[in-house]
């Protein structure tokens, strides 16, 4: 405990502290506005980023890339991530995201999707440094606020350049810098090598965090233990418990950390539903719904059941009632057998833990 309450600071990104030191990782199809706001909500966030956005959609006036820089007042300090390969596009693309209020503008140097990487973008950046180079010197030269970059360990795993690509980055004006320690190549196969945290950390001067894998309370104090970094992100680990981060924050003061009951559970899952209604059109609410649910039930009692019941639900009714079925029975300690006690072949609906997976299009 001594460790945690000494070591564990809030850290600044320019003049904007972020407190705590934890941020939700931002994830396509997973981290839009109603997502954000629930996790916000919830208490120990320090900085929100957006789903990251095509700067091509951007630039082209596309009405859903638009859309992605929506963010709530509450949010704040809230991050516009960007994807791009063409310098004039990624700083008009930033322009854009100041112009709506962003405080910062990060640039995504880690995404693995072959549809991104083939037209140079994401973590196809990391073997043009050349070009991320004038890309980063565009960006800064042409916005006021923040400048922030996200990366992998390298492309392949023969090409580690990680530590390279940050003293580039910090050299451009970046001012602050997030690894996710996997390889283009290893997609989130494996696992993420937060030592290039560390020698990231020893070789920059501006605040440096990590991603990967954590999703417990002490895998984040080994993470900031072990590798003397300012700030952890977290992505998959809050999908499946949107609490986390204001269990590390309680740790972190000291205090017992928040344990969810089954009503904390229901009304969370409630409470998503009615903000993705109001945000987008039905069809597209019950599927993000069928998605959380499907990620944050792990582990409960009869969850795989409940989850196969809900995939099976196809409006907004069947989706309520489906939720109340489950809580209730397991509420009353009863066994869960599935929509109207009928055991079924269990279906999960699909995750999407990546920019691969949202099918975005470069």
């Amino acid at each position: 405990m001594a460790f945690i309450m000494n070591e564990i600071k809030p850290f600044k990104i320019r003049h904007l502290e972020i407190n705590p030191p934890l941020v939700l990782s931002p994830m396509a199809g997973v981290t839009d506005v109603s997502f954000r706001r629930l996790l916000k909500q919830r208490g120990g966030i320090g900085l929100t980023v957006s789903e990251f956005i095509s700067v091509e959609g951007l630039t082209r006036n596309n009405p859903k890339s638009k859309r992605q820089m929506r963010f709530y007042e509450n949010e704040r300090p809230f991050a516009v991530q960007i994807f791009g390969a063409q310098p004039e596009r990624m700083r008009m693309a930033a322009e854009m995201a100041e112009e709506v209020g962003a405080d910062i503008l990060d640039v995504n140097c880690g995404c693995p999707a072959p549809k991104v990487v083939k037209h140079g973008g994401g973590s196809g950046l990391l073997r043009d440094l050349p070009r991320l180079e004038t890309i980063l010197k565009e960006i800064k030269k042409s916005i006021t606020i923040p400048l922030t970059i996200k990366i992998r360990a390298g492309y392949s795993d023969s090409t580690i350049n990680a530590v390279e690509t940050a003293k580039l980055a910090e050299a451009c004006g970046v001012e602050h810098i997030a690894l996710h320690g996997r390889t283009k190549e290893q997609g989130y196969r494996g696992q993420a090598n937060w030592n290039l945290v560390r020698a990231i950390k020893e070789n920059v001067n501006v605040p440096v965090s990590g991603s990967g894998d954590i999703t417990t309370i002490q895998q984040a104090f080994d993470r900031f233990r072990e590798t003397n970094c300012d700030g952890v992100l977290i992505g998959r680990g809050a999908m499946a418990n949107p609490w986390i981060f204001r269990q590390i924050e309680d740790t972190i003061n000291g205090r017992e950390p928040f344990q969810p009951t089954l009503e904390d559970k229901r009304a969370v899952l409630l409470e998503y539903f009615d903000m993705l209604r109001e945000d987008m059109p039905q069809l597209a609410a019950i599927g993000r719904m069928k998605q959380l649910a499907g990620q944050f039930t792990r582990g409960l009692q009869g969850g795989a059941l409940f989850r196969t019941a809900l995939y099976h639900s196809h409006s907004v009714d069947e989706i309520l009632d489906r939720i109340s079925e489950y809580f209730e029975t397991i509420s009353a300690g009863r066994q869960y057998f599935g929509e109207a006690g009928k055991p079924a072949e269990i279906i999960e609906a699909p995750e999407l833990d990546s920019c691969d997976a949202a099918g975005v299009a470069a």
